[in-house]
């Protein structure tokens, strides 16, 4: 079993769709898609910088934030997460921010680049990438 912890901007940025027109929107969006992609036996936990308003609800996926916005501050609650788990080697972050990459590889945990999982759960199609 993994748990799956998903920087949940970065995975977002990570493909200029025109998702900055409507954050809510494209958070609401990727927590839908991490809902019908999410593996059987794994968990997920989405962190965003700063609470979804209106709130997100999910059933499936966690949704987290961190305590306060600030800049790295949704990094910092992703890294409490990791040291705050007794089996870091189970978790894979979701995230292509390098510092915060190395900071998830020294707590022991895997990193998946944000591109491979926004194609996992929102494959590209059409002109633009067809699979």
């Amino acid at each position: 079993m993994t748990h799956w912890i998903v920087d949940g901007m970065n995975v977002i940025g990570s493909r200029p769709d025109g998702w900055w027109r409507d954050r809510h929107r494209a958070m609401t969006t990727l927590v839908s898609r991490l809902e019908a992609w999410k593996p059987a036996g794994d968990t997920v936990t989405v962190v965003f910088e700063r609470p979804p308003d209106p709130p997100i609800e999910s059933s499936v996926v966690t949704v987290r934030h961190a305590p306060r916005a600030a800049p790295d501050s949704a990094d910092d609650e992703i890294v409490r997460l990791l040291r705050a788990d007794a089996h870091p080697a189970d978790i894979r972050v979701a995230t292509s921010d390098r510092t915060l990459a190395d900071r998830v590889r020294a707590a022991g945990a895997a990193v998946c680049p944000a591109e491979r999982l926004r194609d996992l759960i929102d494959p590209r199609t059409g002109v633009d990438g067809a699979q």
